[in-house]
């Protein structure tokens, strides 16, 4: 049996080498759903992360470099690569350990603080590993990893500035652009938007429909066939594939290379808030339009009509 120490140490090595980019990550989630069902934040959180690397991608299409400097492209790519490291590197542990409890038999959770997991999330395993009470789980998870972001990637002062409050991605959120899509092997999306991508609040409650959606009994094998039978290249391509459309662009990883990520000193977002209790509800109603199939043609015209504003701006401004 191995001692903690190991533990400790193989867990951190297998998330440095699944945490290379938004592929792994994706394929990570996924492998893991397929091998524990029951930890259902997974199949949302390698659903959620194809969506991040078609925008990481996009940045670098047809109409985005000419909207954007280099500089801006960076910066927007680097807002999408940290938030999706910084979530995988603080919940790849808590997975790792739950299935070595799961295998054994008995909680390992007590190493969670050696590895800098928050003390809210602890203390939901525990209550997960007795209970087995999924959906609070799944709940539990979007708080916490939308917690774990705010610090490092939605309040740094380069992000914050240069991406958040920028010209673009107001636009970006007045048209929606900050949406997850689901999609099916038969070429139909399904998904919701967030529309103050900026507040924790409204990210957990995104979160918190999206797996409302996710797990709709309506829709749900559809979507886990779609991700069982597609692997992410984190392009649109793997969506619009099935909607016979031809590829455009290059895959994620012709495009950016490994991003080499620098951990700082992690501080414990939790300390007992209130509110935060109250989010573990699952209060959250789905709107009656969920197919965005039609809503998607329309706004792939509509991001070049943004574009086209922006580049008028820019030129109004170097008169």
């Amino acid at each position: 049996m191995k001692n903690a120490l190991e533990i400790i140490r193989q867990i951190r090595r297998e998330t440095k080498k699944w945490n290379m980019d938004n592929i792994s990550r994706t394929v990570f989630y996924h492998h893991y759903y397929q091998r524990n069902p029951e930890i259902k934040w997974a199949f949302l959180a390698s659903m959620v992360s194809r969506n991040a690397g078609w925008s990481m991608c996009d940045l670098q299409g047809e109409w985005f470099p000419k909207a954007l400097t280099k500089q801006q492209l960076i910066n927007f790519f680097m807002t999408y690569e940290r938030a999706n490291w910084t979530i995988f590197d603080d919940a790849a542990p808590q997975l790792m350990l739950y299935e070595i409890s799961k295998r054994r038999k008995r909680s390992y959770f007590e190493l969670g603080q050696k590895l800098d997991i928050s003390e809210f999330i602890l203390k939901e395993w525990e209550k997960f590993f007795q209970t087995g009470d999924e959906e609070r789980l799944m709940t539990a998870l979007i708080i916490n990893e939308q917690h774990v972001i705010e610090a490092p990637v939605m309040e740094h002062h380069t992000y914050a500035k240069e991406v958040f409050h920028s010209f673009f991605f107001t636009i970006q959120d007045w048209f929606h652009f900050s949406t997850v899509l689901f999609p099916t092997l038969r070429g139909e999306l399904y998904g919701l938007s967030v529309s103050r991508f900026r507040h924790t609040k409204d990210r957990i409650e995104l979160g918190k429909k999206l797996a409302k959606l996710l797990f709709h009994p309506t829709y749900f094998e559809e979507f886990y066939r779609f991700a069982t039978n597609t692997y992410p290249t984190g392009t649109r391509f793997d969506y619009e594939r099935y909607m016979n459309k031809k590829r455009e662009g290059k895959m994620l990883r012709q495009v950016y290379p490994i991003i080499h990520h620098h951990r700082k000193e992690r501080r414990d977002w939790y300390h007992g808030q209130s509110l935060v209790k109250k989010m573990l509800k699952n209060d959250v109603t789905l709107p009656a339009e969920l197919a965005l199939s039609d809503w998607y043609e329309k706004k792939r015209s509509e991001i070049r009509v943004a574009v086209e504003i922006e580049n008028l701006l820019i030129k109004k401004s170097r008169r």
